[in-house]
Formats: structure tokens, C-alpha cells, sequence
């Protein structure tokens, strides 16, 4: 089966599972996922599952990644903030759908091999710094949308700060023994939270990692 095959089989998948936002499958439609994934792991570019990348992280189930997109409802003019950039997968689809994308992540040599990927898609609405995600990008703030793509123990209260009033954050919460994705709305007097989908995901780590 071809790679084109494959992603229309992925496509009707998703939306036998309920992904209807016609803007975010149109926006998997046109990414080629195998650029993201290892070379090991080509043949599964297409599958509906999570896949293994460097340092012991992964590029998420794409029925997560579209769920977790279609979630945000982005219109074109907003920026959002988007927590962990991994191979870049889920940061290239947002950069379809809003104006900019600021993306954090904390291993170097993970995000200098996301930006080569963004250049070679020519996607000039991301902007990309290693960092530490629980702190966010003060810089920028405040942003109508928030992304994070690991799960926290916690919402993280830096993270509700730099969300504008009527902002939504997207967010894995929990730990090792279960993780829901909760949809987070700031309002003029704090935050209402909704449970979404039960998940697994690496969990979010403080700092910035040192390698080498």
C-alpha cells in the first residue's frame, strides 16, 4: 500500500471517530507524516498509533493529535502557545490553521531537527526556542490558545497566566496510573475545566535537558 493509500485509510479513521473539523483533517491530509518519524518506522507513518522518537519521546497517535487540534477550535488569526514541539508533527498542523505558532521544547537536538522540517515544508508561522515549557513565553503572552503535549501532574498555574480571558488551553493531566486530556477556559474569575479523553503521555518535565 502507498504512502497517498494509506493516509486516505488513516483519514476515513479518523472520521469514523468522530474528528468532523474539515479544516484539521484537511490540514493532516496535506502534511506527510513518514518526514516525521524515523526511518524505522516508516511503514507506520499512516498508522493510528503513537511512535517512538529520540530521547524516549514520541509523536503522538494521530486520532490524538487531531482530537487535541480539533479541540482548540482555532480560527486563522489567533497565535497559540503550544508546549513540547517533539518531531514537530502536531506543531505543523496547528501552523495550517492560526496565524503563528510559538513552540517550546526542551531537548535541543529535537527542536534544531523540527526546524529543519518546518523549513523544508516552508512553514514561516513557527517560531521555536528550547526552553522549559512549565514556564511558558512570558515574552509573548497572552495568547488566546494553549497546547501542551505532555501530561502534567497538575494544570500549570505559569500556563493559565498567560492565557487571555476566553482563552483555551488543551492539556494532559494526570500521572503514571491514568491521564485525561482536559479543555481548560479561562475566565474573568479563574478557570473552568472539562475532562475530554483518557490518555497516555510522556509525562512534563521541568527544565531544560542537557545532552551529549
Amino acid at each position: 500500500m502507498t504512502n497517498s493509500e494509506q493516509k486516505i485509510r488513516l483519514l476515513m479513521e479518523l472520521r469514523t471517530a468522530g474528528i468532523t473539523d474539515t479544516r484539521v483533517l484537511s490540514a493532516i491530509e496535506r502534511l506527510p507524516r513518514e518526514l516525521f518519524v524515523s526511518e524505522m518506522f516508516g511503514d507506520q507513518a499512516y498508522d493510528n498509533t503513537a511512535l517512538p522518537i529520540a530521547h524516549g519521546q514520541t509523536i503522538s497517535q494521530p486520532y490524538v493529535v487531531v482530537f487535541m487540534t480539533q479541540a482548540l477550535d482555532l480560527s486563522p488569526r489567533m497565535k497559540v502557545l503550544e508546549i513540547g514541539t517533539g518531531s514537530g508533527y502536531q506543531t505543523a498542523v496547528l501552523a495550517q490553521l492560526c496565524r503563528r505558532v510559538y513552540t517550546i521544547e526542551r531537548y535541543p537536538s529535537l527542536l534544531h531537527e523540527a526546524e529543519q522540517r518546518f523549513a523544508e515544508l516552508r512553514l514561516n508561522n513557527v517560531t521555536a526556542i528550547a526552553g522549559d515549557g512549565y514556564k511558558g513565553w512570558p515574552e509573548q503572552a497572552l495568547f488566546p490558545r494553549i497546547i501542551v503535549t505532555a501530561a502534567a501532574p497538575e494544570i500549570p498555574p505559569s500556563l493559565v497566566d498567560q492565557l487571555d480571558v476566553g482563552g483555551i488551553m488543551i492539556v494532559p493531566v494526570g500521572g503514571q496510573l491514568g491521564q485525561e486530556i482536559l479543555r481548560v477556559e479561562k475566565t474573568e474569575t479563574g478557570i473552568e475545566t472539562e475532562e475530554l479523553l483518557p490518555v497516555r503521555f510522556v509525562p512534563l518535565v521541568k527544565g531544560i535537558a542537557r545532552e551529549g
